[in-house]
């Protein structure tokens, strides 16, 4: 969809790149469901026959009743006698037709729906599975509003077009095909002139369509700009006011206003001509089968059931027409979605690692949390390596802070001692054992976690704090609680610890990173990986989460990433990096002493607060 800063410019048909390969993806992805989809063709293929018989029959019944009808004998009225068992017969013959069309169509319509729907599930599952297996490096080049949009909006429309498409195509080929050969059995000259009649009217439509796509391409990029420029404008509203930019803002919203308004209103008018335009088709091939059949009636060369036939197979010849550009486009809109499912289907894998033994905490033998970095070479781009030689070594119980400018290497190596990536050299090991050596499950069940971005998912308390952590007490989630501070407001809330988390039960942000500690003191981890924890509250605030993770450090390795120094003056070992090395290591008062980088970056954070 258009919108947003970013959504300008976008044309009004998305068109797949590779029509014929990404549908025989999808093909394949469904092929178990292909033994149903043909019988559901077939049944509303023979539905549409249904359907196309029903005229000339209907003709025959026009006939018999013709024959009943008044004639004039030399000037006088003869009343003829109607066949009413051949009229009944012929009725309810034509009853079982449009009730064995109706019934095939409705069972076509559900087989096909369930095989769409099926498959669109199929194509989530598919997604969710595939969103594990893949590196976090994918999702560093790929927004999370982009999977997202697959997810949803693509395979939606797969599911909804697909079903809509495919049998709308084989039904409308059906009765075009029907319609002509039922003409042509019952007069050439009717059906040729019937066919004139519309080629005309699709001539007019074909020139409209070539017309009006033009317009509807304008009127994407018109609502993309106004959608873009209102996003803008209200996202940096106070900006605008400060800078009294509202003349120039009103002057841009009108020229993108007017353009969708000149766009929308041609594009609609066009467009709306399309249903007269097919009435005038039928109506016009109407008249000519009227004329042309009276002609024909007069000489004796058609019965005037004839006629009525060609009245209705004139709607069934042109009703297909329309439905095959819509099924066409459909389709495109299908391929286009699919493609994107597909390409993310078949993004590169982490390797699998079923093979490998875990080797960490297990056997009743607990993880100490010992640490070692032995030469670690790592770079998000294989070309450009942004962490050139680390080494370090962590002691079991001890609090590591790793501090430096933005772009040092931080929060990079806390993802690589995660394995949320993959180093280029060197090694990792806990308590002596390869990090490499182990499934990556087995290395993420020694961490905790409390990082600067909160997340809280819509449940209870309870679930947020328990979250992912089966066999957890009562009481151990009201003890993390209470460690952190956080007890007090839980029990005010409406229902407790079952009070769910949502728009009507909220929490602050700085109970947010509270919660999050708690959680991180109920996993109870070996390791602890504090990223900016305080980095977003007041200083109120700070302190409560402070005092939260001091406790929380007690008798674990803990790494703490901080911005701010005053934070980790306790620490261990201070970790100083720069451009991915380490320059410096030591405690606080080590590095002060050294005068070097540490203390410049130390002093000049207490210089600004002065």
């Amino acid at each position: 969809m258009p919108g947003g800063p970013m959504g300008r410019g976008r044309g009004a048909v998305e068109e797949p790149q590779d029509f014929g390969g990404v549908m025989k993806k999808l093909v394949h992805f469904c092929r178990h469901y292909i033994p149903a989809i043909i019988v559901a063709l077939v049944l509303g293929a023979i539905g549409t026959v249904c359907q196309i018989v029903g005229p000339d029959k209907l003709k025959d019944m026009t006939n018999e009743i013709a024959k009943g009808l008044p004639a004039l004998v030399n000037g006088k009225p003869v009343l003829g006698a109607i066949d009413m068992d051949a009229v009944t017969h012929i009725a309810w013959l034509l009853v079982a037709l449009y009730v064995g069309y109706a019934v095939l169509c409705y069972v076509q319509s559900w087989m096909m729906a369930n095989v769409t729907q099926r498959t669109a599930q199929e194509l989530r599952e598919a997604i969710s599975v595939k969103i594990n297996k893949l590196p976090l490096k994918y999702f560093d080049k790929v927004s999370y509003g982009d999977v997202l949009s697959r997810i949803t909006n693509d395979v939606d429309a797969i599911g909804q077009t697909l079903g809509q498409s495919v049998g709308s195509l084989i039904t409308s080929v059906t009765l075009f095909v029907g319609a002509l050969i039922m003409m042509f059995y019952n007069n050439v000259i009717m059906t040729v002139c019937a066919i004139l009649s519309s080629l005309v009217g699709l001539l007019i439509m074909g020139v409209i369509m070539k017309v009006s796509q033009k317009y509807f391409s304008r009127q994407q990029i018109a609502l993309g700009d106004v959608n873009g420029h209102v996003e803008e404008m209200y996202a940096g509203h106070t900006v605008v006011k400060a800078y009294c930019g509202e003349a120039d803002s009103i002057r841009a919203f009108e020229k993108y206003n007017g353009d969708l308004y000149d766009s929308g209103w041609k594009s609609q008018f066009l467009s709306g001509l399309m249903m007269p335009l097919m009435n005038f088709v039928g109506n016009f091939g109407y008249v000519v089968v009227c004329v042309v059949g009276a002609v024909l009636a007069m000489d004796g060369k058609i019965e005037f059931g004839v006629i009525v036939a060609f009245m209705m197979y004139i709607r069934l010849f042109t009703q297909p027409l329309s439905q095959f550009a819509q099924a066409f486009q459909n389709l495109q809109r299908c391929a286009a979605a699919s493609e994107r499912v597909f390409g993310f289907l078949e993004e590169p894998e982490m390797a699998d690692e079923s093979d490998k033994q875990a080797l960490l905490g297990v056997n009743g033998k607990p993880v100490r949390g010992d640490v070692e970095f032995s030469h670690v070479k790592f770079g998000y781009d294989p070309s450009k390596t942004i962490i050139n030689d680390f080494s370090a070594s962590v002691k079991s119980g001890q609090k590591v802070a790793i501090v430096g400018p933005t772009g040092a290497g931080k929060t990079t190596m806390v993802n690589l001692l995660m394995r949320f990536y993959e180093i280029s050299g060197g090694s990792i090991a806990i308590d002596g054992v390869d990090t490499k050596s182990v499934p990556r499950w087995n290395v993420h069940d020694q961490f905790s976690m409390v990082l600067q971005d909160t997340w809280v998912f819509r449940g209870t308390v309870r679930e947020n704090i328990a979250y992912s952590k089966p066999g957890v007490t009562g009481k151990q989630i009201e003890d993390a609680c209470k460690a952190v501070g956080l007890h007090h407001y839980i029990m005010s809330l409406p229902n407790g610890y079952d009070t769910v988390l949502d728009d009507k039960a909220t929490l602050s942000q700085g109970q947010k990173q509270l919660l999050t500690i708690a959680r991180a003191m109920v996993e109870d981890a070996p390791i602890l990986i504090l990223d900016e924890a305080t980095s977003s509250v007041d200083t109120r605030t700070e302190e409560l989460i402070q005092k939260a993770m001091d406790a929380l450090t007690v008798d674990r390795t803990s790494f703490v990433i901080a911005h701010r120094l005053s934070t980790i003056r306790d620490a261990d070992m201070i970790l100083v990096m720069n451009h991915g090395d380490i320059v410096e290591s030591g405690t606080h008062e080590e590095l002060l002493a050294k005068g070097g980088f540490y203390a410049d970056i130390y002093n000049s954070q207490f210089a600004l607060t002065d």
